[in-house]
């Protein structure tokens, strides 16, 4: 590689980096604070806590990536248009390839480093993440660790403790159970624990108030009663998995035994479609944003920024994917769609990249375009003259 051609690889990677390292950082923060009911709930560390972010953090970095990669080139070589870099280039006879070159392999190998976190690093991540918070919940004591507050096990199931000791024993348990509608359960105990297998809770020196819907309450004492948690403990013990936690040799064939699979066969499908095309987004966008801005202009020229429009067209397409897909879990007549959109884009950019020529806004838009920098810039004029003389 010549080493023009280093310099430029050189600038885009260094812009990369600034664009994507700050928006990750803020879409892997929105997503962490999603999950601190980890350690509110569960009662667990805040090394358990850090693991769960550290597992996450990779999963996000496949959809950031491409739109770095679109601004990390199109600022490139809007600076180096500005610097009239692009334009000795020109007169020096270099040929376009020079620039295009390093930018384009460098977009390869993106789509190939996407194509391996999408389809079997990020899957495996998310099984680990999710393996992990089940873990966390499937022990009740472990749910009910903070004393003297409510914890909710699930939906109508609370239990509070006034004191944890050692040995699995909890002093002053009260558990309040409305799954049933059929009447209300409200159990207190001195005191209580849980079975080294974690399938029951077993109270001791209590009693048990039991409300019918019409309001009729018995109560019932008891020395020693058993509060059945078999079926609480595999459920929160299993990791549920669904079509965005499967890897790609999964989702070629899936098992049909699955009740998650019969269920949404669908987002199976579509999943699998969106696995095979979604990679290829930082090429395309490589040669959207290569179009855009990889030719000199003028300074004296009225134009929309290239990042500007670069970004927005990068949006739009994956914007379309993401629809296509959704359309794809309904009906499978739409899966050529997704194959469609990378390869018309990518075609439309690579022969506009051969034919030499940048894309422009048609007339009656860079016109209006035009027309407000005018306007814009006279405005500014005006009020600097205003500024010095009477305020208008």
């Amino acid at each position: 590689m010549k080493l023009l051609e280093h310099y430029i690889l050189r600038r885009v990677f260094q812009m990369m980096l600034t664009a994507l390292l700050p928006v990750l950082a803020i879409i892997w923060t929105t997503q962490v604070l999603g999950r601190i009911n980890l350690v509110t709930d569960s009662g667990q560390s805040v090394g358990s806590f850090m693991k769960l972010a550290t597992l996450i953090l990779p999963t996000i970095i496949p959809a950031v990536l491409p739109f770095a990669l679109v601004i990390g080139i199109t600022q490139t070589l809007s600076a180096m248009n500005n610097d009239s870099e692009l334009a000795v280039i020109d007169a020096a006879g270099a040929p376009r390839s020079i620039i295009n070159r390093p930018i384009v392999v460098f977009a390869i190998l993106l789509s190939i480093f996407s194509f391996f976190m999408a389809n079997f690093v990020e899957p495996k991540l998310r099984v680990a993440a999710r393996e992990m918070v089940a873990a966390a919940y499937a022990d009740l004591l472990s749910t009910v660790i903070e004393e003297k507050t409510f914890r909710r096990i699930e939906d109508g199931l609370y239990v509070q403790i006034s004191e944890r000791l050692s040995g699995r024993v909890l002093k002053g348990l009260l558990v309040a159970d409305s799954r049933d509608p059929a009447y209300d359960l409200i159990y207190y105990a001195r005191e209580g624990a849980v079975d080294e297998t974690g399938t029951a809770l077993v109270m001791r020196d209590g009693e048990v108030h039991r409300k019918a819907p019409d309001g009729n309450v018995s109560v019932v004492r008891f020395d020693s009663y058993s509060f059945d948690l078999s079926d609480l403990t595999q459920t929160r013990g299993q990791a549920q998995l669904h079509a965005l936690d499967r890897d790609l040799p999964y989702l070629f064939n899936p098992d049909m035994t699955d009740p998650d699979v019969k269920r949404n066969y669908g987002e199976y499908r579509s999943e699998l479609h969106k696995r095979l095309t979604s990679w290829a987004f930082p090429f395309v966008f490589a040669l959207i944003a290569l179009a855009l801005s990889g030719n000199a202009r003028s300074h004296r020229e009225a134009r929309i920024p290239p990042m500007a429009t670069a970004l927005t067209i990068a949006l739009v397409i994956f914007w379309l994917g993401n629809y296509t897909v959704k359309l794809t879990e309904k009906n499978e007549a739409y899966a050529p769609l997704i194959y469609m959109l990378p390869l018309v884009s990518s075609g439309i950019a690579a022969l506009k990249l051969w034919r030499g020529k940048a894309w422009r806004l048609p007339r009656p838009l860079s016109d209006s375009a035009t027309r407000a920098l005018r306007a814009i810039n006279l405005r500014f004029a005006g009020n600097e003259t205003d500024g010095k003389g009477e305020v208008r």
